[in-house]
């Protein structure tokens, strides 16, 4: 009996352990789903995509506001006491009465408000579709930085742990040597001083990786205890560099394409409309009402064979109790204390400020591009450097290593040439990275970016 529960035991273990190994696999995170995720889940686009489906439904309620506005009423009831029966008239007892109608009224002139008020909702849909396309790109931006950031912390491990690697293997090969004769102990205890540094730099380059990452799921709204990992686009950075740029032409793109200085000038429309329709309350309005109705009753106590006997219900809706009326309604505006003045007033002033904002914002516009192309273009150029630096730095530390294990040259250059060559590697990653960056803050600056942009390729 024990030797089975011991059995037991143990089958129950390697399922528990191969189940916590497939909950804690990891997954690839490509960028394109990253992004889709973010487009799926970002709280502010989906906020603005709630506020332009509101939008929507004010320009058709401002459209459908040109046409009649209908009503139909109905009531049913019993009076006891003094009643009025419009074909006896006053009578006295118990009466049940119902009624029915149905009214419309027609808005004919009222100072081209209505007109203005259509207007003024499709420009601010219009808006909103902007700034809904705006804050599309500012979710792909943020995103896109996160992931490369993310992306950077893992090629910078590579390097802190490749380095680690190959100075733990020199500490090994001088501590031989050392037993050999060959090596003091300084050299051993500088190489393991050297070793424990990259080591360092070796486990702080994880926290900050699992940091980053922890900050693109928060980002991305995914399970926190999910772990993936991130993998590297099929980017060209040559190519990246090689674009022409000209400041003019991004510019002029800017203002065809930036969604948030194209929201501005809708805006700007909108509240223009809005102060058009606001003036139409000093003009007069007319406007035509129709209204159909009709009822019954029936008088408790009286006598079937009498004359005052109620007639019969079709004859009371249809014939007797029919009431119909139509009319024009002319409202001339002379004095309310000064309300339109001051509604006018504020469509007025929020005209102006918008104005104020929009010519702003155009000049943001000009001055983003122009940042970014400057920026874009030092990143080239410090790509490039870095390119250069690192393949020296390769060459010089290859050749300082023989020379230290031949013993020509002292500890002092050996660690000097291995600073370098990590140092050489890490400008590399970052220049590589920060050219991506770049390219990604041009294409947001010009309004036009997409998640296709980072995977850019030559052709």
């Amino acid at each position: 009996m024990k030797r089975n529960l011991l059995l037991l035991v143990a089958c129950l273990t390697v399922v528990v352990g191969r189940a916590q190994n497939d909950t804690t696999q990891s997954r690839i995170l490509t960028f394109e789903e990253a992004v889709s995720i973010a487009l799926q889940n970002s709280v502010l686009l989906n906020q603005q995509r709630n506020v332009m489906e509101l939008n929507q439904m004010q320009k058709i309620s401002a459209i459908a506001g040109i046409a009649p506005s209908v009503n139909a009423n109905a009531s049913l009831g019993r009076n006891v006491g003094n009643t009025f029966i419009q074909q006896i008239g006053v009578v006295s007892g118990t009466v049940d009465g119902a009624s029915g109608s149905i009214s419309a009224n027609l808005n004919l002139f009222s100072g081209f408000a209505r007109v203005n008020t259509i207007r003024q909702m499709t420009k601010a849909l219009d808006a909103q579709s902007y700034f809904v396309n705006r804050t599309a790109q500012d979710a792909i931006n943020l995103v896109a930085t996160q992931y490369l950031t993310v992306m950077r912390d893992v090629e910078l491990l590579r390097i802190a742990k490749q380095n680690y690697e190959a100075l733990n293997k020199q500490l090994e090969q001088i501590t031989e040597m050392m037993d050999l004769g060959s090596k003091s102990d300084v050299d051993k205890q500088n190489q393991n001083t050297l070793t424990r540094g990259a080591e360092l730099r070796m486990v702080q380059a994880e926290i900050q990786l699992n940091n980053d990452k922890t900050l693109l799921q928060q980002t991305l709204l995914i399970d926190p205890f999910m772990e993936f990992e991130v993998e590297k686009p099929n980017w060209d950075s040559n190519y990246l560099g090689e674009q022409p740029l000209n400041i003019e032409e991004l510019t002029d793109r800017a203002k065809a394409f930036r969604g948030d200085y194209l929201r501005s000038l809708k805006q700007e429309e909108s509240y223009h409309y809005a102060l058009y329709a606001a003036r139409g309350g000093y003009l007069p309005s007319l406007s035509a009402s129709a209204t159909y109705l009709t009822g019954w009753n029936f008088r408790h106590g009286v006598d079937p064979s009498s004359a005052d006997y109620p007639r019969p219900f079709k004859t009371q809706i249809t014939q007797d109790n029919i009431r119909k009326s139509v009319g024009l309604n002319l409202n001339i505006p002379l004095f309310n204390g000064f309300q339109q003045r001051a509604f006018v007033t504020q469509a007025r002033v929020t005209y102006e400020n918008q104005k104020i904002t929009t010519r702003n914002l155009e000049f943001q516009v000009k001055n983003d591009v122009i940042r970014a192309v400057r920026n874009f273009d030092g990143a080239k150029r410090a790509f490039a450097v870095t390119t250069a630096q690192l393949s020296s730095a390769e060459i010089a530390f290859e050749y300082e290593t023989q020379r230290y294990n031949l013993g020509v040259t002292s500890f002092v250059d050996y660690a000097n040439a291995n600073r370098m060559l990590v140092q050489s590697q890490t400008d590399k990653a970052q220049a590589e990275y920060t050219l991506v960056f770049q390219r990604i803050l041009l294409e947001y600056s010009v309004g036009t970016l997409k998640p296709e942009d980072i995977t850019a390729t030559k052709n």
